[in-house]
C-alpha cells in the first residue's frame, strides 16, 4: 500500500501561495464571473427599463409636443400640477379602480371555485379540461377583440340574438355608456381566467394530501379542511394572483380598450394607460404624459412594497 506524504517543501509552498492571496487587494481577489453572467439581463434593464423612466422623468418638467425641432420649454412642476387637477384623471383612475376590482373574480375567485370543483376529475379528462380553459390565454387581445366585437354585434352578433331571445335588448354594448366598461370586464376576464385555474391547480397540486387526510382521522370534515388546511396553505398562491391583477389589470385591458372603445363613450371605459397614450400620442404633450407617468409609476410601487410586507406576514408557508 502506498502513503503519500506530504514533506516539508511542498507545505512551505502552500502557505507561500496562501499568503500571496491574502496579500492581493479585496478588488483583485473578487471573482468576476458571477457578475459576468448577469451582465446582459442588467444591460437590458437599463436600456429598456431604467433608461426610459429616467427620460421620462426628465420630460414631467418640461413642455414639449414630440417635435424634434421644437425646444423643450422647462415649466417646473406645473405638468404634475395640471394632470392631478384634470378631472379625466379622476375618471380613469375611478375606471381603473372598477377594472382591478372586477378582474379579481375571474383572476382569483373563479378560478379557485373551477380549481377546486376540478380536483375530482382525473386521467387525460384533466388535461384536456386544462388545456382546453388555458386556450383563451394564449390567444392575442386582437384576435379576441374581434370576435367579441362580432358576438357583441348588434346586427345579429350571437350573445345580442340570444339576449334578444331572452326578451333583453343590449342594443351597441360598446356605445353604452353603462355597460361598455362590464364587456371589456367579461372579454378580458374571459381571457385571463385560464391563466388563474393554472396558477390555482399548480398550488393545490403542491399541498401534501396528508394533511387532509390526518384531518379526517381527527373527524374534520370537507369544509373545515378547505378553511383551516387548504386555504392557507394555498394563501402564497392567491397573494401572487392578487398582487399580479392590481399591478397588471390596467395592463390587460389596455389593448381591447384601445380596439374596442377608444375610451369611450364619454371617458367611460378609460383607464390609466390609455389616459397616457391620449397625452402623448393623441395631445402630444410629452410632458403631461410624464408626469401622469411618473406619478402611476410611484403609485403601483407603493402599492406593491406594501402588498408585499403584507403577503410576507399573511401567506402561511408550508415548512
Amino acid at each position: 500500500m502506498l502513503v503519500a506524504v506530504r514533506t516539508a517543501p511542498d507545505r512551505d509552498a502552500t502557505e507561500n501561495v496562501r499568503a500571496v492571496v491574502r496579500a492581493r487587494p479585496a478588488w483583485r481577489r473578487l471573482s468576476l464571473a458571477p457578475y459576468l453572467y448577469i451582465l446582459p439581463a442588467l444591460t437590458m434593464l437599463i436600456v429598456w427599463v431604467y433608461s426610459p423612466l429616467a427620460q421620462t422623468f426628465q420630460l414631467s418638467f418640461f413642455r414639449w409636443n414630440l417635435i424634434p425641432t421644437q425646444p423643450k420649454t422647462p415649466v417646473g412642476t406645473a405638468n404634475y400640477t395640471e394632470v392631478v387637477a384634470l378631472p379625466e384623471l379622476h375618471r380613469a383612475l375611478l375606471n381603473t379602480g372598477i377594472y382591478i376590482g372586477a378582474l379579481l373574480i375571474f383572476s382569483l375567485g373563479l378560478p379557485l371555485l373551477i380549481a377546486l370543483v376540478s380536483r375530482r376529475v382525473n386521467g387525460r379528462a384533466k388535461t384536456a379540461y386544462q388545456a382546453l380553459i388555458f386556450v383563451p390565454f394564449l390567444v392575442t387581445p386582437v384576435a379576441t377583440s374581434a370576435v367579441w366585437r362580432w358576438m357583441f354585434d348588434p346586427a345579429g352578433g350571437t350573445i345580442t340574438a340570444l339576449a334578444s331571445h331572452l326578451g333583453w335588448d343590449l342594443g351597441n354594448v360598446f356605445r353604452s355608456p353603462s355597460m361598455a366598461i362590464w364587456a371589456v370586464v367579461v372579454i378580458v376576464g374571459w381571457q385571463m381566467l385560464g391563466f388563474g385555474v393554472l396558477v390555482v391547480s399548480a398550488g393545490l397540486a403542491g399541498i401534501s394530501p396528508d394533511y387532509a387526510a390526518a384531518a379526517v382521522m381527527d373527524g374534520a370534515n370537507d369544509r373545515t379542511i378547505l378553511r383551516r388546511i387548504t386555504l392557507p396553505l394555498l394563501s402564497p398562491t392567491l397573494t401572487f394572483l392578487a398582487l399580479m391583477t392590481i399591478l397588471l389589470g390596467a395592463q390587460w385591458t389596455y389593448p381591447v380598450i384601445d380596439i374596442l372603445t377608444q375610451g369611450g363613450p364619454s371617458d367611460s371605459t378609460t383607464n390609466i394607460y390609455y389616459l397616457l397614450y391620449e397625452f402623448g400620442f393623441r395631445n402630444f404633450d410629452a410632458g403631461a404624459a410624464g408626469a401622469a407617468g411618473m406619478l402611476f409609476f410611484l403609485a403601483f410601487g407603493l402599492i406593491a412594497l406594501i402588498f408585499v410586507e403584507l403577503s410576507e406576514r399573511l401567506s402561511f408557508h408550508d415548512n
